[in-house]
């Protein structure tokens, strides 16, 4: 259940609970908040994300430099993304809001001034060559890890686990697997523990078992 929650499975997680007769931690309104926050991180619509983010509880950014710099250095990564994606964008709305939003609070912390430079940097290089380093700031996997945090801050706000337990146990398996393999210990070469999201059913369909009732509600998008 706690992964259901955790994960963001409000139809599968209400499923579960009725079919159980449990009743979860976190009510399923404030489990969908957290997918919509999510989601909008994943499609870069960063502004909603952090209003989002303040109407649920403003302390999650207020006393979370770290992650409130990491949404607003997203946000110009999704501005400068834009502006970029034509041979003659206006590169102004990227460069003020880098001025009024991530130079004030660049030199609190080595790190954002560090993580800053990096990201004016696109506006300098043709987007089609760039380093690895400049690269990944457009990588769709920098909105995933910046969702992951902020889904993990608002958890915890709430006084929930910030990850279900069984990716816990899923860590300790594989360190238990790891270390057996270097203690020489006869292993067969994989261990199937039925974790493969491509793993297909006996009669050929794909697994659905996180589909809960066919609403797509994951929070990864």
């Amino acid at each position: 259940m706690d992964y259901l929650v955790n994960e963001g499975y409000p139809a599968a997680a209400k499923k579960f609970a009725l079919e159980a007769n449990i009743q979860p931690a976190e009510d399923f309104e404030s489990i969908q908040e957290r997918v919509e926050i999510r989601n909008a991180i994943h499609r870069g619509d960063i502004q909603t994300a952090i209003e989002s983010i303040n109407e649920l509880n403003p302390l999650i950014l207020d006393t979370n430099s770290a992650l409130h710099f990491a949404l607003l250095r997203l946000q110009l990564v999704e501005l400068i993304r834009t502006c970029t994606s034509s041979e003659n964008g206006d590169i102004s709305p990227a460069l003020t809001f880098a001025t009024t939003q991530l130079a004030p609070r660049a030199p609190t912390n080595p790190e954002f001034l560090e993580d800053l430079e990096r990201t004016m940097a696109l506006l300098i290089f043709p987007p089609n060559n760039l380093s690895p380093p400049l690269a990944a700031l457009l990588d769709p996997s920098l909105r995933k890890s910046v969702a992951n945090s902020v889904n993990e801050a608002i958890l915890t706000s709430q006084g929930a686990e910030r990850e279900a337990k069984i990716r816990r146990l899923v860590r300790l398996r594989a360190w238990a697997e790891r270390s057996a393999r270097e203690a020489k210990k006869d292993l067969p070469t994989t261990l199937d523990i039925g974790l493969d999201p491509d793993r297909q059913t006996k009669n050929g369909e794909e697994d659905s078992i996180m589909q809960g009732n066919g609403e797509a509600d994951s929070m990864v998008t």
